[in-house]
């Protein structure tokens, strides 16, 4: 180890060399603190908290729900042939009667609204005759989702506030509704439809996926480690020096605030990703020979060699993930700052608890035991005049895939459209699970999408009779668009009391008829508590109308919003009864829209923040703006390559693996951080080639036994259940071998490229 470093920083590891007890203490206490921090971090998986809580649509929602609180909405799909057959009927009934028994949860079907208007009776064969032309005399009940063609549907309301109340009562309906003495023979399945089966099952795979993963990773550590450094002491000292550091970055979530949610498993796997490539890179370097007079000033001479690119790098991803904090989606925000606070815990640890350990341990020096890629010499000189007589096909070659990465996000107008975007629920449960595959059936003939129109009028004017006919109109023009399946409101309520009462479900189009309507209305919401969810009674001064549909039909993220603006606008231009009023779209399915739309601005805005930053602080480093530019090329190539390899297998953009450009950009830029920074430590021999062979024979072995760690670190996610985990797992181990292809192809090739522009220039200044 001949390079030269600065005096005062080994004079400062000799002391926290010399300190190491203390060390090693202060970290141990501090793990234990990080470990009961982590187990008090709430869990929050739920799909409709995704935007942050000072986005605008989430402050509307937030206040509309003040207005309207309600219960969450499930479904029983009864399937049958004959769905309003004798059987049938009486298994749906005995069915609805068990399960209103059950505490918190409330049950209707299309035999609740009929007994409303008939007297209760046995349902023989005579009054399921009644019954199915009560059903069928009206859409009503197909548009509620309680009649299919081979379905009768039974809507539930849960009452509970927590998680564990919620898991009792879908235990409570799952026993029941599949317990042969409730339902007999009627029934050829049941199916569970909901938000309430989606939550549960992201909340407890969520909170299982570390389990599963994470014992993987350990796995494939210790093998590489082993494989490596040949040393079991060495892997001791790795090893605890990431389990303190870990316990610290999990821990730290409770002293801010942050909760586990879809994406939070990404913080210890990337927090202990980072630092186990930062412990290779310092080892290595501990493992060179140098002609330092003592063990302790060859350890701290080490330590301080590799001060600066491990500083550099390490800052590099934090900026990266901390960069994160632009989105507007709330556990990509958090995830970023959490990671970022991690990795600051892990460079303190790489600096002190590790070095203490290496100490205490005294793991053993390259000449006391051999180390794992002694081919690497001979490599190396086969490498670098290859990458010297190849240059122009390596970089041409990783620029035309940088443009078909970019293209294949971006998309080309006119000819390609962007990479796929989704947030929609299911899109983050296992296909092959029974919640996703009722709910896809379900989502076949019915529309699952609902968004609410929120209209607010005066104190004390939400029973005028005018304003009801003019929402009663919006109502009918909203459902004449097949893409609406239902529009449910103050209005509806009267459509099904009608029908009740006369056969018939269309109301008066006259407004001199619609006083009494007014006034019926006011007494259905006095003797039927679930008709008052459409109206604000404290001061009458609101109503809402529930739109439900099928928001791909509409178009892109958020077109369904649009619409229902758009259509709010021309009916607030048309009807002097509603120009005083305030319409808002607002709701849980309207919040998951707007987390499409942030989905590529998070990607975009948090890459440019990063790499601004980095290629900053390292034009202050290393003072050469065209070589710093020169080493982002790995980067970038992994990056929007990996992209394209999206594009191929079908992999969408999705809350996960939009984290992928912060991700491998601040995870990569560690291996061409402290590629250059050997590089320019070579350029003293005066050569491009010994500069080169310097770089790739001091960095080279610890970028690829780096690589290996992190692909195998995230290549474990795709032991998980939540499918853009997997993803993130296969396109993030992807980009980092990506990303080591081209720094031993593109990179050389690249800087071999400048320096025959820079001998030209000097020739022509001479």
């Amino acid at each position: 180890m001949s390079a030269d470093v600065s005096p005062r920083l080994v004079h400062l590891f000799v002391r926290i060399l010399r300190a190491r007890a203390w060390i090693v203490a202060a970290f141990l206490l501090l793990a234990v603190a990080g470990i009961h921090g982590a187990l008090r971090i709430p869990n929050d998986s739920a799909i409709d908290r995704l935007v942050v809580a000072g986005d605008p649509l989430a402050r509307a929602t937030a206040e509309f729900e003040r207005v309207y609180p309600e219960g969450t909405q499930a479904l029983l799909m009864l399937e049958a042939p004959d769905p309003l057959s004798e059987a049938a009927l009486r298994g749906a009934d005995r069915l609805e009667r068990q399960l209103s028994k059950i505490p918190q949860v409330q049950a209707h079907s299309l035999l609740t609204v009929y007994r409303r208007g008939s007297p209760a009776g046995s349902l023989g064969l005579d009054e399921a005759a009644r019954v199915r032309s009560f059903a069928t005399g009206t859409p009503l009940f197909r548009r509620a989702g309680l009649l299919g063609d081979h379905y009768l549907g039974i809507a539930i309301e849960l009452h509970t506030d927590t998680s564990a109340g919620r898991d009792r009562a879908l235990a409570a309906i799952d026993e029941l509704a599949q317990s042969e003495a409730v339902t007999g023979d009627a029934f050829t399945a049941v199916r569970f439809v909901g938000s309430p089966w989606l939550d549960a099952w992201l909340e407890h795979h969520t909170g299982t996926a570390m389990k599963r993963f994470m014992p993987l990773f350990a796995v494939f550590l210790l093998a590489l480690v082993l494989i490596v450094f040949r040393s079991w002491r060495a892997l001791m000292a790795i090893t605890l020096t990431l389990a303190c550091v870990v316990a610290m970055a999990v821990g730290a979530a409770q002293l801010f605030g942050w909760s586990n949610t879809i994406v939070s498993g990404l913080v210890p796997l990337t927090v202990m990703v980072t630092t186990t490539a930062t412990l290779v890179y310092i080892h290595a370097r501990y493992l060179e020979p140098s002609d330092a007079p003592t063990p302790l000033e060859h350890h701290a001479r080490a330590l301080a060699n590799k001060f600066l690119p491990c500083t550099a790098s390490i800052f590099a991803a934090a900026v990266g993930f901390g960069a994160l904090a632009v989105s507007e989606i709330r556990p990509v925000r958090e995830m970023g700052l959490w990671t970022a606070c991690g990795l600051v815990v892990a460079w303190i640890a790489c600096f002190t608890l590790f070095p203490a350990l290496q100490s205490l341990l005294r793991t053993p020096t390259r000449a006391e035991r051999a180390v794992f890629g002694q081919w690497f010499p001979a490599f190396v000189d086969v490498l670098v005049p290859a990458t010297r007589r190849y240059r122009w096909p390596l970089v041409c070659g990783a620029i035309v895939l940088m443009l078909s990465g970019a293209a294949a996000l971006f998309g080309v107008p006119g000819v390609l459209a962007p990479l796929r975007m989704e947030t929609d629920a299911l899109s983050y449960v296992n296909p092959d699970e029974r919640v996703a595959i009722d709910t896809r059936h379900f989502e076949e003939s019915n529309g699952l999408d609902v968004a609410n129109l929120w209209l607010q009028t005066r104190p004390g004017h939400a029973l005028d009779p005018e304003f009801l006919h003019a929402v009663a109109q919006l109502a009918d023009r909203l459902e004449s668009d097949p893409r609406i399946t239902a529009v449910d409101g103050p209005t509806s309520v009267l459509r099904w009391a009608r029908y009740i009462q006369s056969g018939s479900d269309s109301l008066p189009s006259d407004v001199t008829a619609w006083p009494k309507l007014a006034s019926d209305l006011e007494q259905i919401m006095l003797t039927e508590p679930g008709a008052r969810g459409y109206v604000d009674l404290t001061d009458l001064a609101s109503v809402r109308l529930v739109v439900r549909g099928r928001a791909a039909l509409f178009g892109p993220p958020g077109a369904m919003r649009t619409y229902l603006e758009q259509a709010w606008a021309a009916a607030q231009a048309n009807e002097p009864a509603l120009r005083d009023v305030r319409g808002r779209v607002v709701g849980k399915g309207v919040q998951s829209a707007e987390i499409t739309r942030h989905l590529l601005p998070t990607l975009t805005e948090s890459f440019a923040i990063t790499a601004g930053v980095i290629f900053l602080a390292f034009l202050i480093v290393f003072r050469s703006p065209t070589a710093r530019l020169m080493t982002m090329i790995p980067s970038l190539f992994a990056i929007l390559t990996v992209f394209l390899l999206m594009r191929l297998t079908g992999i969408p953009l999705n809350i996960a693996t939009t984290l992928i450009a912060s991700t491998v950009l601040g995870a990569t830029e560690n291996d061409q951080i402290h590629f250059f920074y050997h590089y320019q430590e070579g350029q003293s021999a005066g050569s491009r080639a010994g500069a080169l062979r310097h770089a790739l024979l001091v960095a080279g072995r610890p970028i690829l036994f780096a690589t290996l760690i992190n692909a195998s670190g995230f290549l474990a996610l795709t032991l998980s259940d939540l499918p853009p985990m997997r993803q993130f797992g296969i396109v993030t181990s992807s980009a980092f071998i990506l990303a080591l292809l081209a720094d031993f192809t593109a990179l050389p090739a690249a800087l071999w490229i400048l320096s025959r522009f820079e001998s030209q220039d000097g020739q022509k200044s001479n």
